[in-house]
């Protein structure tokens, strides 16, 4: 079995020379400052949110972000949005990706539907994350709901196990795509009727709760709990596509 190593600094500020690191993996962690210097791979990826991502000393940031919005066009809506008509303009887009790529989804059998892609959450986990997004940042936080989680809410891997149970999340559960989406299609709905009632002075109101306990205590504006999920719906169904592709990739030969 490989080495695992989970929430620990040991490696922080560590100099690793003339090791063998092939098929390394590093997840959910804080790269700040990582520097990968005269070193050589026949494959190497790298995905998540960088400030800066400099290869053999070019600067690639802004490439590689304005590549990433020409082929989801959706995460400009998402990101950019600041007017109620903008935010009802993005869930417009959300909802209407949402739907075919569930179309799509629906072709292949459950199994594959529960299949992990390269270690990244399945088809079905992805909308348990988003469901818990929405029960956050939305029920909870903008709505002040009385029971806003649903058990089978997906936190992100930063959530302590714990915190998670507070909430009544049951991460342990393994639903069918239809049991996740009866709860998920709700929440998309609540969402559709926050942003058609949307007012610009709403926008600006202070929520009266932060989206879960272990999120830190400071002011959450309407603004920006909304900002927060479109831009998971439109990143995450940016993942959710790249992987049903290798998933029907998968299907065809079996």
């Amino acid at each position: 079995m490989p080495a695992e190593y989970t929430q620990s600094d040991q490696f922080c500020g560590a100099r690793i020379h003339q090791c063998d690191l092939s098929g390394l993996e590093i997840r959910d962690c804080d790269v700040t400052g990582l520097k990968i210097v005269d070193c050589y791979g026949g494959n190497v990826s790298l995905g998540g949110g960088f400030e800066r991502v400099v290869v053999n000393d070019v600067d690639v940031t802004a490439y590689v972000e304005a590549e990433l919005d020409r082929l989801h066009p959706n995460r400009v809506l998402a990101r950019e949005a600041t007017s109620a008509a903008e935010y009802r303009a993005a869930w417009d887009a959300i909802e209407k990706q949402w739907e075919e790529t569930l179309d799509r989804a629906r072709r292949l059998p459950e199994a594959k539907l529960h299949e992990q892609v390269d270690g990244e959450w399945s088809f079905v986990e992805t909308q348990r994350h988003l469901l818990m997004a929405s029960d956050a940042w939305i029920g909870n936080a903008v709505l002040e709901e009385d029971a806003p989680y649903h058990p089978l809410g997906l936190p992100g891997g930063g959530m302590p196990a714990e915190a998670s149970a507070k909430l009544g999340l049951t991460l342990d559960a393994t639903p069918t795509l239809d049991e996740v989406l009866a709860p998920r299609l709700a929440r998309m709905a609540t969402m559709r009727r926050v942003v058609d009632e949307l007012t610009e002075a709403e926008l600006d109101r202070v929520c009266g709760r932060k989206p879960a306990d272990p999120y830190p205590d400071k002011e959450y504006v309407v603004r920006r709990c909304l900002t927060v999920v479109c831009k998971e719906e439109a990143e995450h169904h940016r993942y959710a596509v790249r992987d049903l592709t290798v998933l029907e990739a998968g299907a065809r030969t079996e």
